[in-house]
């Protein structure tokens, strides 16, 4: 009888142990920035008319964004293996709705680009302690299955937001492309600070400059590190290239418009969701590295294919987008396991980990943007060349990860 009372007293206690923690919640925290980043994209013509600025001036804050999240992945890294991830992550989510609250507010361009840096700094602690609880809580295989969720969930995010904020603009002004930011941001606050323990079992002893760029420089010699966290970035390098430049081959070489190269790209983003949800599938039959090689191998077809078309001068809207389906469907086999991979390799130093692969990548999708116009310039044939060196580039930095582990 005291066993079946203690059972049912065992069942009604809130769960305390980390590993109870709600992938829903981690997905939530990881999909808080790049929902803000894209909301507001549709609104930023009105935005830049409404405040009586130039294009190129609005486009700061998207720019500036994309710089801060990059910049503050760095910082929240060593901040949270010093301090804890859950008080760094509350900081973080908090500063993140203050920011949002600002661009809401903001009736000139230097309040709005400081909401935006705001938003996107406290974003940025999201993006990458969501990252480093999973592998807190399942270690390095277990964390594989559960990345592809949180990938899947930012997959989402980013496919639907620019939809969801074009509307708002429409129909409500282009300040409330902010409103969702703040309510998901303060929600995702509450259930964090009720629901997330701490999860760091070793923090850092010290949070001084020296120690910081000591901690970095560990973590970039480490072989098996930049094995998997090049792997993953130059797959993300592709995908960055080919959204730079696939709007304007549409519009201006294959005589389409804005709207079918919103519903054609669906495919992509669907692709891509597809392989995350796989990836978890398939996480407790293959190991990490079998699933990264798998899904750059998946992306090496679909951007030879690309290539191919592009040398027969035979690009339509379903031979390129369905092949570059192809090249996100595995993208989203590999990235959650090489970016699992890449933070456990880093004993103690998870969170350094994790917000600098978020800046490695954040920085190349920065200079992609700038180098993509050229490549147009060049040709399609030497842009689709380039989208297919970037899996064979990350074929062979997880191939010298790989045999780094096995020797």
């Amino acid at each position: 009888a005291s066993t079946l009372l203690t059972m049912k007293i065992q069942t009604k206690m809130p769960p305390s142990h980390p590993s109870t923690v709600s992938m829903a919640l981690l997905s939530a925290m990881a999909l808080t920035s790049p929902l803000a980043l894209n909301l507001f994209v549709p609104a930023m013509p009105d935005a830049a008319r409404s405040l009586g600025v130039d294009i190129s001036i609005i486009q700061l804050t998207f720019t500036c964004y994309l710089l801060t999240l990059a910049i503050g992945q760095l910082i929240s890294g060593p901040l949270a293996d010093f301090f804890g991830r859950k008080p760094v992550l509350l900081w973080g989510l908090a500063l993140h709705v203050i920011g949002s609250v600002l661009a809401a507010s903001a009736q000139d361009i230097s309040v709005l680009v400081a909401g935006r840096v705001f938003q996107a700094l406290g974003g940025s602690t999201a993006m990458a302690l969501a990252r480093t609880v999973i592998v807190d809580i399942h270690g390095r295989q277990g964390a594989a299955g559960k990345m592809g969720y949180m990938v899947m969930a930012i997959a989402i995010a980013q496919s639907i937001a620019p939809t969801l904020g074009g509307f708002l603009n429409l129909w409500y002004g282009w300040n409330t492309t902010f409103i969702l930011p703040i309510v998901i941001g303060s929600s995702v606050w509450l259930a964090a600070l009720k629901w997330l323990p701490e999860t760091c079992q070793q923090k850092s002893d010290n949070l001084k400059l020296g120690r910081v760029l000591r901690q970095y420089g560990s973590v970039l010699t480490s072989s098996e590190y930049l094995g998997y966290a090049l792997s993953t970035t130059f797959i993300a390098a592709a995908f960055y290239m080919f959204v730079g430049s696939s709007p304007y081959i549409v519009i201006n070489q294959l005589q389409g418009n804005s709207a079918q190269f919103g519903s054609w790209f669906l495919s992509v983003s669907f692709a891509f969701m597809a392989g995350s949800f796989l990836s978890t599938r398939l996480a407790q039959r293959l190991n990490i590295d079998r699933m990264v090689m798998l899904g750059n191998s998946l992306s090496l077809i679909g951007a030879s294919l690309l290539l191919l078309f592009a040398l027969k001068d035979a690009l339509t809207l379903d031979t390129l987008f369905l092949p570059m389906a192809l090249v996100t469907f595995g993208r989203g086999f590999s990235q959650p396991n090489a970016q699992s991979g890449a933070i456990a390799c880093a004993t103690g130093s998870a969170g350094t980990a994790s917000g600098l692969m978020g800046f490695i990548q954040l920085l190349t999708g920065g200079v992609m943007a700038q180098v993509t116009p050229w490549l147009m310039e060049q040709g399609l044939v030497a842009l689709m060349s380039c989208i297919l060196a970037a899996p064979l580039l990350a074929i062979g930095c997880h191939s010298y990860s790989w045999h780094r582990r096995r020797v």
